[in-house]
């Protein structure tokens, strides 16, 4: 049927069109009775609306359309940002699966594909770290030159990372390289900085440098980390540079140079942005400093500082071209026995850590209350000089690194014992004839003991083979007989076996402690003090290979 009976209406007036009335009453013809049919308003408006010859506009609003249009966009927007997002994060897990295996030399077992294993290790409970529950993490932190290159795998920078998870606090503790000690398990005896490669060349691995470490600071070593200084370079030059502040004026025309030369490294007092080859030459640098391998330890600590700062400001965590860079920088540089969920669970310690004041210990010999001293032993046909423990054990540095977070309370102690002021008698009953002065020596002079004397018992028949201290106050001195019993190192021993030295030449009522030695300390008292002066000449030469019974 036609639609040329319907009257259409004028020219540009649809919106007149769909609001009449009477309109839409006349487009629909008569009902007839046979063959007619009786026209829909609806369509005959969607012949119209869809009349390209004529000019109606469509019955769907504007604002109508421009919502869907914008709920379009947004929509293809979000499934982009999304789609980019998952790739992303499929790189990064990849990224850190490969990473992890790299620093941790373990790859993930067969059972499980890498891939997803390090996706189900992220997405899983934060892992307790080792020493968390005791309240203390202990991370031994070295840094090696790596091989090629001068020095080689010798440990240039030890050093303690304490972390008092109940406080949030961090403390760094350097043990200098130059320490002489006993290698673990053998009769030989080395700097501490050799001993990492001594276990590589021995199959051991880390673990004598770990057990002496354990030895000389009574601590429990958690983890370990290994940085060789060409990523140690890289790394600070993918954080792009560090800030430092230089304390004085260096000139070294002996810095380490590429095939075993040396090259001049000169830096002026004030504030520095360093990239990774001069924070490198910074850190490394002793020769022209005064205070030798210590003083070295200390700008360690204070490039470690300034590359914690940089890590965790905004320009670098959340960067992730930069977190790339640093990714890679690391996994081919460093070594490390954290798995990566414990790795993850560092990063969320880390937030609940004071890193703005970290307490910072260097176990030095240059000062008068320094726990170390100068000495020396014959290595062929030299005199090579060696650090040793200033009192002939470790005690003193075991009470620094278990104290580290509190150090007043070692403070405290010596307080308590200056008021106690002891009397204190020696008795000498070991194969060193002037044993009873070194100690005596060592109480005055480095433990400030001011009240000691050495003493004679004619009935001393034979030689002792252990230190005695026998407390003649009845435990009303407690800190002076800890102390004592600590550093010289002695056994206490029942006052009663006193009657075998009853021959003093004083009243032994005269005294609160009598000390008997024997001949277990004769060696650690044997080393004769040198000057830092000396030990400082010495570092020119290459004796970091000792290795003597």
């Amino acid at each position: 049927m036609s639609l040329d009976g319907i009257k259409k209406p004028p020219r540009n007036s649809a919106k007149q069109f769909s609001q009449n009335q009477s309109f839409r009453q006349s487009a629909q013809p008569k009902q007839s009775t046979s063959h007619s049919l009786q026209y829909d308003p609806t369509e005959i408006k969607k012949r119209y609306q869809f009349n390209k010859n004529k000019d109606l506009s469509p019955i769907t609003s504007k604002n109508h359309l421009s919502g869907k249009s914008i709920l379009k966009f947004f929509g293809y927007l979000f499934l982009i940002l999304f789609l980019s997002a998952l790739v992303v994060t499929v790189y990064f897990v990849w990224k850190i699966d490969n990473f992890s295996s790299k620093i941790t030399g373990v790859s993930s077992d067969n059972s499980t594909p890498s891939f997803f294993k390090t996706i189900s290790d992220l997405s899983k409970k934060r892992q307790p770290l080792k020493g968390e529950t005791s309240g203390r993490i202990n991370i031994l932190l070295l840094g090696v030159a790596g091989k090629g290159k001068a020095g080689g795998l010798l440990t240039d920078t030890i050093m303690i990372a304490s972390i008092d998870t109940r406080q949030g606090k961090v403390a760094l503790l350097s043990i200098p390289r130059d320490l002489y000690v006993k290698i673990p398990n053998t009769d030989y005896h080395a700097k501490i900085n050799a001993l990492y490669e001594y276990g590589l060349s021995h199959h051991k691995g880390l673990k004598p440098l770990k057990q002496i470490i354990e030895d000389i600071t009574s601590l429990k070593i958690n983890y370990y980390l290994v940085v060789n200084f060409s990523g140690f370079e890289k790394f600070i030059d993918s954080l792009g540079g560090i800030n430092i502040q230089v304390k004085r004026d260096i000139y070294d025309p002996h810095y380490p140079g590429p095939n075993y030369s040396y090259e001049t490294f000169e830096i002026k007092k004030g504030l520095h942005k360093m990239n990774g080859a001069t924070a490198l030459k910074y850190a490394r640098e002793r020769h022209n400093d005064p205070d030798g391998d210590f003083g070295r330890a200390k700008r360690q600590q204070q490039v470690l500082q300034a590359v914690k700062n940089k890590i965790f400001s905004s320009q670098t965590i959340f960067n992730p071209f930069k977190l790339n860079s640093l990714l890679n920088t690391l996994g081919n540089n460093i070594k490390t026995d954290a798995s990566l969920p414990e790795i993850r669970s560092f990063l969320e310690l880390s937030k609940q850590l004071d890193t703005q004041n970290i307490n910072t210990v260097v176990v030095d010999a240059w000062k008068s209350d320094s726990l170390l001293k100068v000495s020396h032993i014959f290595y062929k046909n030299y005199r090579a000089f060696i650090l040793v423990p200033r009192i002939g054990n470790y005690s003193e540095i075991r009470d620094l690194a278990q104290n580290i977070f509190n150090l007043n309370e070692i403070k405290r102690r010596q307080e308590e014992i200056k008021k106690e002021n002891p009397r204190i008698a020696l008795i000498n009953a070991g194969k060193d004839y002037s044993l009873a002065k070194k100690v005596r020596r060592v109480l005055q002079k480095k433990l400030n003991f001011a009240n000691v004397k050495i003493e004679k018992s004619e009935n001393l028949s034979r030689q002792k083979q252990q230190t005695e201290i026998f407390d003649l106050t009845a435990g009303e001195k407690p800190f002076s007989l800890d102390e004592l019993t600590k550093k010289i190192p002695a056994k206490l021993s029942a006052t009663d076996e006193l009657k075998k030295y009853s021959s003093l030449s004083s009243n032994k009522n005269d005294y609160d402690f009598i000390v008997v030695l024997g001949n277990d300390i004769v060696n650690a008292y044997s080393y004769q003090e040198a000057t830092m002066q000396d030990l400082i000449n010495n570092q020119n030469h290459n004796f970091d290979l000792i290795i003597s019974k």
